[in-house]
């Protein structure tokens, strides 16, 4: 009989050791690292602004949309709304910087049917587009509405049926926190002035054919399609 008593409490020892084993066990620092470093802030905005069509997405843009129809051309904000591309594109939260949404009409040139007579092909109804594309020309209206501003690039934020909406980072190159840092203050070199209307901008070098035009076939597109009497195209 004393050995049955000794004998008990050892297996019940073992049961709840075993019972508890699993919970207890740590988990291997190879199998935290398997799935890659951690992600920030900014990669999930992008990731949200990626899968546009996604319920929430959906439902945020809905609102969106029927508020800034309410407003006006150009509205100041105070924050991006794309936080993460405004930081790519050298948005910095201090003053001289300021952000503002412009609306464009979105769409072509498409013309009136010419009633009178004359050839099908020589009405001239169908395949007039611009050169500029739509974000360009949401820059240069924005660069002419705050003449003391410099624009420093811009983006997408939203579109419906007849407008589309962009955010542009404008900068102001005669503030002193501007001339004072390092990594922003060329843009306060007379170079660099109504830069937007130049084409200086991202949006502005993508129409002009500088961002993927390289190597044999582009030769005339640099220094512009003007210089080589446009036969860049």
């Amino acid at each position: 009989m004393a050995e049955e008593a000794k004998s008990a409490p050892k297996k019940e020892r073992k049961v709840k050791a075993s019972d508890e084993t699993p919970a207890a066990t740590p988990v291997p620092a190879a199998a935290v690292k398997k799935g890659g470093p951690a992600k920030g802030m900014y990669h999930y905005i992008g990731e949200a602004w990626k899968d546009i069509e996604s319920d929430d997405m959906k439902q945020l843009m809905w609102q969106r949309m029927i508020d800034w129809r309410k407003e006006g051309t150009f509205v100041r904000v105070e924050k991006p709304l794309r936080l993460d591309k405004a930081r790519q594109l050298g948005y910095k939260a201090k003053q001289g910087f300021v952000v503002v949404r412009v609306k464009v009409r979105k769409g072509g040139l498409r013309k009136h049917r010419i009633r009178k007579g004359r050839k099908p092909k020589r009405k001239g109804i169908l395949k007039i587009t611009m050169k500029k594309n739509i974000q360009r020309i949401g820059e240069e209206r924005c660069s002419k509405k705050y003449p003391n501003l410099e624009v420093l690039a811009s983006y997408w934020v939203g579109e419906d049926g007849r407008h589309k909406w962009f955010e542009v980072i404008l900068v102001d190159p005669n503030h002193p926190v501007i001339k004072s840092d390092p990594k922003i203050n060329w843009i306060c070199s007379s170079k660099h002035t109504h830069r937007a209307i130049r084409g200086l901008t991202p949006a502005g070098k993508k129409g002009r054919g500088l961002v993927r035009s390289r190597g044999s076939g582009a030769e005339k597109v640099r220094p512009s399609l003007r210089a080589h009497n446009r036969k860049g195209t």
